[in-house]
């Protein structure tokens, strides 16, 4: 939205005068206003006398941007002058032509009212143009009631009255108004939301606040809309800033031109010129040091920057406001911004009404268009800028035109001005290990584990290069832990992998689109060979799996990830090892052809294997030490007999054997494992000696019948935070108490046994049947009380499905009840609804904050119910005193511990207990330990949300939960 005051004109400023002045006031103003710089019409420079006055003073009036009127003792008197007034004012209504009032040594009332020298000269007039007397007067009482400026010879001084009009001019003709995207949508929101933190503080407060997001969200333009709408919206403190500033688009421009721009915007003063970036600098502080400024640097991505513009709280004025847009948060954590303000993407209503506006001119879609237009606003994930682009093509298009644009976008082909604006976070990058990061993500890795990926791509520590690409709003991470990436960030990614060899294949480093890798498998050899390939991702569902020859990969020198799921390698594959690249590090290829590893398996630089759903019978024996494997998933072998010899895979973090149907005993481990998956493993009957599992955190063997013990797990509990073995139907009592009994890790996770009967230890016992207990916290001289052990059995409905618990403690003495979402009801795969299991989990005092002679009442059940549910049996808790306690590196969940005061729980209203938790309990952890896959690229994204938006717990569930808090509470001793 363009404001009126933007438009150009042969004139800056038309004087208009009576002659009283103009060998003083005006004539002083015209030198200072063109010694400024401005462009100023003057009638006795400009029109030649004897010239027709009208026609040439119109055209003067019309060709200026605005007139200022000098309004002095004698002006009434000159008909030229009121003449003037009335064209003046006519153009204002008709071409938005600024007027500014000037009362030189005249009270405005006798101007508005026709008094005094006025009204002399009126009664004159009278006489001589009774027909336009009231036009005058109408003109006259119109202008005098506009804002102006004002001076008496008695009080005033000439020379500061008339800078003070040049500063008020110079104010006006600068363009106040920014032109702001011409279909506004969703703005007023997010300029409401940034406004709250510039208004916050004291009046002398210099305030920074960042506007942060990826390009294309609307930065600049919220950014614009805040300066069109200075100085109403600073309520505070209104009208009280010396001058502003909006630096647009800084990084496309010179520093020292930025520097320029900003002293003048804000002083109003042409003289005023540096030729150098650190005389630049330097001016700014010395003359912007003392005054209050609005000043807004839009599209910083440099620290040099905002060195140069001196953004800093003492280089500017008491109660100045600083706005810096960019997409690098880190650059406003330097500058140690007060707020930095994450601009959020458009939801979908706002998203179908701009892409409608642009497609269809109107704010819905078109009859007919509703579904494709729904297709547009998701694949452009709530992008303005996308949508202001692909709307504008798409308008006038037919539905069979939509159809295909959306093909062709979908196709990883971006729009060309969209991918333009993207890739500009890419080129700011800071090397090229972290800009091949990037498209490795894209192209591979979007919606996987952040530090599984940064293993394999990286051997070094890349917290860092992580952190760098979130600043640069590149990647998300969600709670889960995984690498998020908006749609069109990442058909960026692809798109600059294909600019880089648009037409052939072979020289492309990257690999991800089904039809592109078909046909370079399909071609064995090549004339210029393709060691420019460093990725290749290929995961098929077709009926019919295309077949490829080994020989396919022999040319592939630089292959460091190889993804492959669906596709056939006919004939002799002994000699894999022979034709892939010795620099793989990725190697994700359920179904794997061979029935073996073969002892000449010499891929020492794999960081992770998966050879899930394969034939592999065996793993020979080999010399070739593997020391950089740290994922090695073999699930689902059903043939599986013979593991490798681990000695040589000695770092080694995750082992995943689930559904090895044959396996019958897992060999000497390393000692640097943390998770082993073998659930079930249904012959599975010897395990190795834990003794030296120092780091291992998770065991699941949740359905292992034959499986009697594990020697020296007892020993190797420091270090865990979760073991499944509720399927394992054969352990001995005594390997199963050493393992209760030695249990210290305190928060989610715990030990899941096979079982029906509290162990007798425990002292505080509910009754059978119940699922709560009641007792008062005992006074124990010079102890303190660490945690809380709690013991619950329960069992699973018709469907064997694991289902989330919740823990619910009541402090009756301190009026507060805790929520806890440390576990979840886990069952094996085949299991009965008669069939037992027992949970064994801890709770820290650091939560409860328990006190001797706290009264207290606890609950353990399913968070929902339903034929699905869980049932829990019976509960037990017991009371751990000065024990080492280690806390869960797992347990920094925000959704695991709500401990809030509830009074009203213990007055007895059940309505309001309900209502005051239901919002608390609506997003539970996911298994934050449970993970059937290491990889999968976009399947496995999927899955993991899917599996997060299972465990979601239902609402309804807590109703039956918040009335076991409400009866009196009774105490229950063993």
């Amino acid at each position: 939205m363009a404001s009126s005051s933007s438009k150009s004109g042969k004139y800056d400023v038309f004087l208009s005068f009576r002659g009283d002045t103009r060998r003083n006031l005006t004539d002083y103003l015209a030198l200072t206003l063109e010694k400024e710089g401005f462009h100023v019409f003057l009638d006795e420079n400009t029109l030649t006398r004897g010239d027709p006055i009208t026609p040439a003073l119109q055209q003067a009036i019309k060709d200026s941007r605005l007139a200022a009127i000098i309004f002095s003792r004698g002006y009434a008197e000159s008909r030229w002058c009121l003449e003037e007034l009335v064209e003046i004012l006519a153009c204002k209504e008709t071409m938005g032509l600024m007027v500014l009032p000037i009362f030189y040594d005249i009270d405005p009332t006798h101007v508005r009212h026709q008094t005094s020298d006025f009204e002399e000269a009126f009664l004159r007039l009278q006489q001589r143009f009774p027909d336009k007397v009231q036009i005058w007067k109408d003109a006259l009482k119109a202008a005098a009631e506009l804002a102006g400026e004002g001076f008496s010879e008695t009080t005033g001084y000439e020379g500061r009255f008339i800078q003070q009009i040049v500063d008020e001019i110079a104010r006006k003709l600068k363009n106040t108004c920014l032109t702001v995207a011409p279909n506004p949508v969703g703005i007023d929101s997010r300029v409401q939301e940034i406004v709250k933190y510039l208004n916050d503080g004291g009046s002398d407060d210099v305030r920074i606040i960042g506007i942060w997001g990826m390009g294309g969200l609307g930065k600049t333009t919220v950014a614009k809309d805040i300066f069109n709408k200075y100085p109403a919206i600073f309520n505070k403190y209104p009208d009280k800033f010396a001058g502003k500033s909006f630096l647009a688009n800084v990084r496309e421009e010179k520093l020292v031109d930025v520097q320029n721009i900003l002293l003048y915007d804000v002083l109003r003063s042409r003289n005023i010129k540096v030729s150098r970036v650190d005389e630049g600098t330097e001016d700014i502080k010395r003359r912007l040091g003392k005054l209050r400024v609005l000043v807004i640097v839009d599209g910083v991505d440099s620290v040099k920057q905002l060195e140069a513009l001196a953004i800093k709280r003492d280089s500017f004025g008491p109660g100045s406001r600083i706005i810096i847009t960019t997409r690098d948060k880190h650059l406003l954590e330097i500058l140690k911004a007060d707020r930095i303000c994450h601009l959020p993407a458009m939801n979908e209503k706002e998203a179908l009404e701009l892409l409608s506006r642009r497609a269809f001119n109107m704010n819905y879609p078109m009859e007919g268009y509703f579904e494709l237009a729904r297709e547009v606003v998701d694949y452009c994930g709530g992008l303005p800028l996308a949508l202001e682009y692909l709307g504008s093509y798409l308008l006038g298009k037919t539905i069979s035109q939509w159809n295909s644009a959306l093909g062709r976008w979908k196709r990883s082909r971006l729009d060309s001005e969209i991918h333009k604006n993207l890739k500009i976070s890419y080129d700011g990058l800071t090397n090229d290990d972290l800009r091949a990061i990037f498209l490795d993500i894209s192209c591979f890795f979007t919606g996987m584990n952040k530090d599984y990926v940064m293993k394999i791509l990286h051997q070094s520590d890349t917290k860092l290069e992580i952190e760098e690409l979130h600043d640069q709003c590149l990647i998300t991470v969600d709670k889960e832990g995984n690498l998020m990436m908006h749609g069109l960030i990442r058909d960026t990614g692809r798109e600059i992998v294909r600019a880089k060899s648009p037409n052939n294949l072979q020289k492309r480093c990257r690999l991800w689109d089904h039809e592109d890798v078909k046909c370079v498998l399909r071609t064995e050899r090549t004339k210029s060979g393709r060691g420019e390939i460093e990725g290749l991702a290929l995961d098929l569902s077709e009926r019919q799996k295309p077949s490829f020859s080994i020989k396919a990969f022999s040319e592939m020198d630089g292959l460091r990830l190889l993804k492959l799921k669906g596709v056939q390698f006919p004939g002799d594959c002994k000699d894999l090892s022979i034709h892939l690249s010795k620099g793989l590090r990725w190697l994700c290829w359920p179904e794997f052809p061979m029935t073996g590893i073969p002892s000449d398996f010499n891929q020492t630089n794999l960081v992770d294997i998966d050879l899930s759903h394969s034939n592999i019978k065996v793993w020979e024996d080999s010399d070739v030490s593997l020391e950089k494997l740290k994922f090695l998933n073999l699930s689902y072998c059903n043939d599986l007999t013979k593991l490798p010899d681990f000695s040589n895979i000695p770092n080694l973090e995750r082992l995943i054997l689930k559904g090895c149907k044959k396996l019958e005993e897992i060999p000497a481990l390393p000692t640097n494992l943390e998770i082993l998956e073998a659930d079930e493993c249904i012959a599975l009957e010897k395990m190795p000696d834990f003794s030296e599992m120092s780091r291992m955190r998770e065991l699941h063997l949740n359905h292992s019948p034959k499986l009697s013990e594990i020697l020296g797990l007892d020993k190797a509990l420091n270090s865990m935070t979760s073991i499944h073995m509720e399927g394992c139907t054969n352990l001995t009592a005594s390997f199963k108490e050493a393992i209760l009994k030695g249990w210290t890790s305190c928060g989610y996770g715990g030990i899941f046994l096979n079982g029906s009967c509290i162990p007798e230890w425990f002292k505080y016992v509910g009754d059978d049947r119940d699922d709560e207990v009641c007792f008062e916290v005992p006074q124990r001289v010079g102890s303190n009380f660490k945690w809380l052990t709690l013991c619950c059995v329960y069992s699973a409905n018709k469907q064997p499905e694991d289902w989330p618990l919740v823990i619910s403690v009541q402090n009756k003495t301190k009026c507060t009840a805790l929520l806890a979402r440390i576990t979840y009801a886990s069952v094996p795969t085949s299991c009965d609804s008669e069939d037992h299991y027992l949970w064994q989990g801890q709770l820290s005092n650091d939560v409860l904050s328990w006190q001797d002679g706290d009264e207290v009442k606890i609950f353990v059940g399913p968070v929902g119910s339903g034929d699905n549910s869980a049932r829990v049996k019976k509960i037990a808790v017991d009371l751990v005193w000065d024990k080492f306690m280690k806390e869960n590196t797992d347990d920094s969940h925000p959704g695991l511990y709500d401990l809030s005061p509830h009074q009203d729980w213990l007055s007895g209203d059940k309505d309001e207990a309900r209502t005051s938790h239901d919002a608390s309990d609506e997003n539970p952890p996911s298994k934050l330990l449970r993970s059937d896959s290491v990889g999968g690229g976009d399947d496995a994204a999927r899955t993991s949300h899917d599996a997060s938006d299972e465990n979601r717990t239902p609402k309804r569930g807590l109703f039956s939960i918040f009335s076991k808090l409400l009866p009196s509470c009774g105490k229950k001793t063993r």
